[in-house]
């Protein structure tokens, strides 16, 4: 099985890149400006498996032509493509009444916009072989989070994409399913640019969270495995959350 995973030079989406490798996938993912950080991701797959191909692509997902072009280009490299996870994510942390007009659009657009060009342009491929796994990574925050409402209104966009695209195409052996997740180590876990939380959010989180601490990127990377895999043909229009229990975010 081969893999597009965006966001996969740092953080959780590095974590999905090189767990996907370890279970024996051939990986392709994108970066949007870090060169160094993708390519210290392909170094590091390298080391678990040489053998697998794993490729970085620079795209800015909010651009629907390039997202267009790289995805024929990821088919034209790895020939079949089976799984899109789409993890890239930003945010920039501010009350709403001072969110400004471009703040919005960039969140928008990188956070929505790129998951639905990237679903698209894969969708043709996948209804082609009959068969694909649509995997969204949102998080809890899309019930509201202070001081995050660009954020928060884009994680709660993909709850609908998913669910469309799960309806729309299920039928023909594609799965669309999407995971809400809380608050991971090493800073909030729902794409590779997300702002971290601060040390007092996460004092809380670790105090109110049923499961008494935050997640861990491996908790994350084996659930999108197993979505991806043959075993999960069954599970459809799920938003699975992935918060040790606590669905909200201070």
């Amino acid at each position: 099985m081969n893999f597009l995973i965006t966001g996969g030079s740092r953080g959780l989406g590095r974590q999905l890149v090189l767990d996907a490798i370890a279970a024996g996938h051939g990986v392709a993912f994108t970066f949007r400006s870090d060169e160094t950080a993708a390519q210290a991701t392909v170094a590091q797959a390298s080391l678990i498996d040489v053998e697998l191909q794993c490729r970085a692509y620079r795209l800015d997902q909010r651009d629907s032509a390039a997202v267009e072009s790289v995805c024929d280009q990821v088919l034209e490299d790895f020939d079949d493509v089976q799984a899109l996870v789409n993890n890239a994510g930003v945010n920039q942390n501010g009350l709403a009444i001072s969110a400004s007009n471009d703040q919005w659009q960039d969140i928008l657009q990188t956070n929505l916009s790129g998951p639905f060009y990237l679903s698209r342009a894969l969708l043709p491929h996948f209804l082609g072989r009959r068969s694909g796994r649509f995997i969204h990574i949102s998080s809890v925050a899309m019930h509201g989070a202070s001081g995050q409402v660009c954020y928060a209104a884009s994680k709660a966009g993909l709850i609908g994409l998913s669910g469309t695209l799960a309806r729309e195409y299920g039928g023909r052996g594609v799965t669309s399913n999407i995971l809400l997740l809380g608050l991971l180590a090493g800073g909030m876990g729902s794409g590779e640019e997300a702002s971290a939380a601060s040390t007092a959010n996460r004092e809380i989180w670790r105090k109110l969270c049923p499961a008494g601490r935050e997640g861990k990127l491996s908790e994350v990377s084996g659930l999108v495995t197993f979505l991806a895999s043959e075993a999960a043909s069954f599970v459809n229009g799920q938003a699975i959350s992935v918060s040790g229990g606590m669905d909200w975010v201070p």
